[in-house]
């Protein structure tokens, strides 16, 4: 098994409804996204898939997030922003892109700060 992880960035704002706390009050996080891809075989040429590929569809789902207020957001107007909604949503917009056949989504990890990450797998 073969397991390939890229990283990515975004930064945004967002407000944790129903929390009661300072993470309540609108504030911003540079947010890192790692996701992670498993195979049991390789292509023609020794590969799982390109990373080149795997960034531009991360960052192809990440975009609309990127200097947003992610409340106003589709699905986050209907769902909490939490960073385990945010790695969820990741998780399940980078599924719809790949292709089975060459590889499969094993986990998105959500970082809002350095210390602090949500990981989502299924």
């Amino acid at each position: 098994m073969y397991d390939l992880m890229i990283e990515s960035q975004f930064s945004s704002a967002h407000q944790l409804r129903g929390y009661k706390g300072k993470c309540e009050a609108l504030h911003g996080h540079n947010w890192r996204v790692q996701v992670t891809v498993s195979s049991d075989k390789l292509d023609d040429i020794g590969m799982v898939i390109d990373f080149h590929e795997l960034k531009d569809i991360a960052s192809e789902v990440i975009s609309s997030l990127d200097h947003s207020f992610l409340n106003d957001v589709f699905p986050f107007t209907e769902i909490n922003p939490s960073s385990e909604n945010i790695a969820k949503w990741i998780f399940e917009s980078i599924k719809k892109k790949l292709d089975p056949e060459q590889c499969n989504i094993s986990s998105v990890t959500v970082w809002e700060n350095e210390t602090a990450s949500a990981t989502y797998y299924e």
